[in-house]
């Protein structure tokens, strides 16, 4: 039997871990990496950076592999990201194939939280399912971008008594439901803010969370979306991507 561990490591800040993701670290045999190209570089040395700072008296290999990329310019959002998930499935399998030995533990590091927009969990259910590998896994909670915001911002993400929606930005411009007064946008494009500028809304915005990166923007929307539509620009021309996540808010 092989063990898969799909630990949380939160939103960039390696304080953010916890206990019980630290614990997680220190059973770990092998380590697996996907390699997103140059500009995401920062990301796996982060990983990198948090094993060494945890992992005591024990040790351990890392497996880096080149991660499939989802179509950009797909009609059918749905459909690519199955597809996208498929590849990592084939790359997954291959990993824990050649690198796993039986009665070894291996592991996933996903940022943030593994149950929020991230198919980390679903690949290894599926991989599970198929019954291919004698595996079992676990999953561990982080800190999501989405409470990183928040605590940065020092805002509740709720009203009072009042639904919260996480949605990704290309949905944004559906608006809130009635009975929603808060929303956390993540996975924005870029023009979701700009939909709803006429809008009485605060925003509570963040990129990079918890890293030497991090750029926070807080505000009426309608008084600071171009600036964040700015510093997003910058951003991703310095570095080659950006993580961002906003909260949007009707005045409580």
């Amino acid at each position: 039997m092989k063990t898969i561990l799909i630990i949380g490591i939160g939103a960039g800040n390696p304080d953010y871990l916890t206990v019980q993701a630290v614990n997680a670290l220190n059973q770990v045999d092998v380590f697996f990496l996907m390699d997103k190209g140059l500009s995401k570089g920062k990301l796996n040395q982060l990983r990198r950076d948090i094993c060494q700072r945890y992992i005591k008296d024990r040790d351990y290999r890392m497996v880096e592999a080149p991660s499939p990329s989802r179509a950009g310019d797909a009609e059918d959002y749905r459909q690519s990201v199955a597809e996208l998930n498929a590849a990592k499935q084939l790359v997954f399998e291959r990993l824990i194939d050649e690198e796993l030995q039986d009665g070894q533990c291996g592991a996933f590091l996903v940022w943030g939280d593994p149950s929020l927009y991230d198919s980390t969990i679903r690949i290894i259910e599926a991989i599970s399912r198929s019954e291919r590998h004698a595996l079992d896994y676990q999953v561990i909670p982080g800190i999501s971008s989405v409470q990183a915001l928040a605590a940065q911002h020092k805002v509740a993400l709720n009203n009072i008594g009042r639904s919260i929606a996480i949605t990704p930005g290309r949905l944004v411009a559906e608006g809130f439901a009635d009975n929603v007064d808060s929303v956390v946008v993540m996975l924005d494009a870029g023009n979701g803010l700009r939909s709803l500028v006429d809008q009485d809304l605060e925003v509570y915005w963040g990129a990079y969370l918890g890293t030497e990166d991090e750029i926070l923007v807080s505000g009426k929307l309608r008084d600071v979306a171009e600036d964040i539509e700015r510093l997003r620009e910058q951003a991703r021309a310095a570095n080659g991507w950006i993580m961002d996540t906003c909260l949007l808010k009707r005045p409580e």
